[in-house]
């Protein structure tokens, strides 16, 4: 049974916006996310490993929500306001690090 017409999106830019979200986006949201748990916890091997599973886990997740809203500039704004707070997280977690 196909999709109702009037409920998807029909604009060039909204489509690219949504599908350059969920995988450039969902990908920073997730590389960050296992970079802060490779430095905030003490067995980096084994969060390294696990990441293998996890890592495409999250990143299929964050590739389906922004199909879930109408405005992908929106989302673009949400994942970009993650990113930096993740960031943050990051460059904070990486000035304690030992192993610089």
């Amino acid at each position: 049974m196909p999709a109702n017409p009037k409920y998807l999106t029909k604009s060039p830019g909204q489509k690219f916006a949504k599908l350059s979200a969920g995988i450039l986006g969902g990908y920073i949201i997730t590389a960050l996310i296992h970079m802060i748990f490779a430095l905030i916890l003490p067995y980096h091997v084994e969060v390294i490993i696990f990441s293998t599973f996890t890592f495409f886990m999250i990143w299929v997740v964050m590739l389906i929500i922004p199909y879930l809203f109408i405005n992908g500039w929106k989302i673009w704004a949400g994942y970009l306001g993650i990113i930096i707070l993740l960031y943050g997280l990051y460059y904070i977690a990486n000035q304690q690090n030992p192993f610089i």
